[in-house]
């Protein structure tokens, strides 16, 4: 059985910069969002995160929030990373960045990004998340987390 997302948003927010980690936990928490936020500082962290390498079970967010710009692995390199691995390619991203830049916003969408949010700055760009988490959990329609598992031989590392 689907249903709306009721239950607690899961999402992950991949993202290098500390300051802005911490405004997008005040906007989700003044907003007043049934989320749990969980952060990867770039896409290699975020990989691990979603593999589950380093911990009892691998995190299937809901939402993936990806920068672009990020050391070690950019949000490009993740992108591809992400939708080549069966277990893990179905999972929404938005990408939520300040690059305007054609060429990310074309190899975006080339790796089935669900959007691209790029604004000037962090007050412009906070509601627009928050808006859109909101969004996503009152309107959307999920499958149940326990249906929606990948069957463990999909994992590719």
């Amino acid at each position: 059985m689907v249903a709306r997302a009721e239950r607690r948003l899961q999402v992950l927010l991949v993202e290098d910069d500390a300051v802005f980690v911490m405004c997008v936990r005040r906007a989700v928490q003044k907003a007043e969002l049934d989320v749990d936020l969980h952060v990867a500082q770039d896409g290699f962290r975020a990989l691990e995160v979603l593999r589950g390498e380093g911990r009892a079970e691998p995190l299937r967010p809901d939402v993936v929030l990806l920068d672009v710009n990020m050391p070690r692995m950019d949000g490009h390199e993740f992108l591809q990373n992400l939708r080549a691995d069966p277990a893990i390619a179905h999972l929404v991203v938005f990408m939520l960045t300040t690059s305007v830049a054609e060429k990310d916003v074309e190899r975006a969408y080339a790796r089935n990004v669900a959007g691209y949010v790029a604004k000037a700055d962090e007050g412009t760009r906070l509601p627009t998340v928050t808006s859109l988490l909101r969004l996503y959990q009152q309107g959307v329609v999920l499958p149940q987390r326990e249906r929606f598992a990948v069957p463990e031989h999909a994992h590719v590392h």
